[in-house]
């Protein structure tokens, strides 16, 4: 087969412990699913999930050791940070049962969420789409894969972020509001989930903004840590 142009490389992740990569299909989002989050953000309760998405290519994919690096984004004063846990799918379906979810489950990753809060706030407002404040050009830095056999107990795992050295952001898994095998049975309703899709599950209270130079460390208990620094623009 002929392209018009050369079709960029694939997307992929390192595994830890293997030589393969895990290539990417699409990254899910699941929004404020911990509740002091959604409280700072100024909801209450136990709402219903709801998804956004970004694209494969917004992933920063950062190796095991290493510190990436992002670009401080155009058109924002306002970049926030969001801690997740990520889940990466390995057997895809429909219409998943959230007692069924875990063989689906190909292991899981620390990212993070990073957004233009000020333009999000902004769509917001005017009842129109986040994807310029959420969807944008590395918008979604990743550490390695750890599969899931040997992640061990991910659904209470502490979960938190430093930004130079200090804490910012700190709960843990258990206080999901969707759980992962939930977050996955409502998300496989409304798309068939593929092998390759990411799913980034919501982060804990404590979002912030970061400026160029700061340096963020991300971390899931039993998971690669994550270190992301910010650069001029």
């Amino acid at each position: 087969m002929s392209y018009v142009f050369n079709p960029p490389a694939p997307v992929a992740v390192p595994v830890v412990g293997r030589t393969e990569r895990y290539p990417v299909h699409r990254i899910y989002c699941v929004g404020r699913n911990y509740e002091e989050h959604a409280k700072e953000m100024g909801f209450t309760g136990r709402e219903p999930p709801f998804f956004f998405l970004k694209p494969a290519d917004a992933l920063v994919v950062v190796e095991a050791g290493q510190t990436g690096t992002i670009p401080y984004p155009s058109l924002t004063s306002n970049f926030h940070h969001e801690i997740e846990l990520v889940v990466a799918i390995g057997q895809g379906g429909r219409n998943i049962k959230a007692a069924d979810a875990k063989q689906h489950i190909f292991g899981y990753a620390v990212g993070l969420d990073m957004t233009r809060r000020d333009l999000q706030n902004d769509m917001k407002k005017q009842g129109r789409p986040w994807c310029i404040g959420k969807a944008f050009d590395q918008s979604a830095p990743m550490g390695p894969i750890t599969p899931a056999e040997q992640a061990g107990d991910v659904d209470k795992a502490a979960i938190w972020l430093q930004v130079n050295g200090s804490d910012r952001q700190r709960s843990t898994v258990a206080k999901l509001i969707w759980n992962i095998g939930e977050t996955i049975e409502h998300l496989s309703a409304a798309w068939e989930l593929q092998p390759g899709d990411l799913i980034f599950t919501g982060t804990p209270e404590g979002v912030a903004a970061v400026v160029a130079g700061d340096t963020l460390t991300g971390h899931v208990e039993g998971l690669t840590p994550l270190s992301v620094k910010v650069q001029a623009a």
